[in-house]
């Protein structure tokens, strides 16, 4: 028998009727929402691709049950700035971070959670808030030096 959930994505209340209500939020999300900025990388929780923000919280959606979230405020990338203005991914343009951009929303999500609650955060805590996030590409000086660019221009109003 179908579950049907009410989840409220990137400030839209949405009805998605599942049949198992264990069904990570991650497939929620892109099979029944279409939304494809949440990637699947590793399943587990181990790489970050799948990262969004539950109640301004990262959160990796491939192993969160939807269930589990219904009710809560969920932004994936495609809520944090429809058209591409956020500073975050200003300053990912910017510093040339991403290569195959696999990767990128889901360290987005996490820089922008970071950013949220401490607008000039040094390096450690860079480190922190982006530790298990994985990016083949090796862009990691790039995307530090992206949060520290996007910081400057949040503190600026930019």
């Amino acid at each position: 028998m179908a579950t049907t959930l009410e989840l409220n994505v990137n400030g839209r209340s949405q009805k998605v009727s599942l049949e198992d209500p264990e069904t990570p939020l991650l497939w929620v999300l892109r099979d029944n929402l279409g939304l494809m900025g949440a990637k699947y990388g590793c399943g587990i929780a181990l790489c970050g691709a799948c990262v969004v923000h539950v109640d301004g919280e990262p959160v990796r959606s491939c192993n969160t049950q939807a269930a589990r979230v219904a009710g809560r405020k969920i932004t994936t990338i495609e809520g944090l700035s429809r058209t591409g203005a956020h500073p975050l991914q200003k300053a990912w343009i910017a510093e040339e971070v991403p290569q195959c951009g696999y990767c990128q929303s889901g360290q987005i999500m996490s820089a922008a959670a970071l950013l949220a609650k401490n607008a000039n955060p040094s390096e450690s805590e860079i480190e922190k808030a982006m530790d298990g996030h994985i990016c083949t590409c090796g862009t990691y000086n790039r995307i530090r030096k992206a949060i520290q660019t996007a910081a400057a221009m949040m503190r600026k109003g930019a």
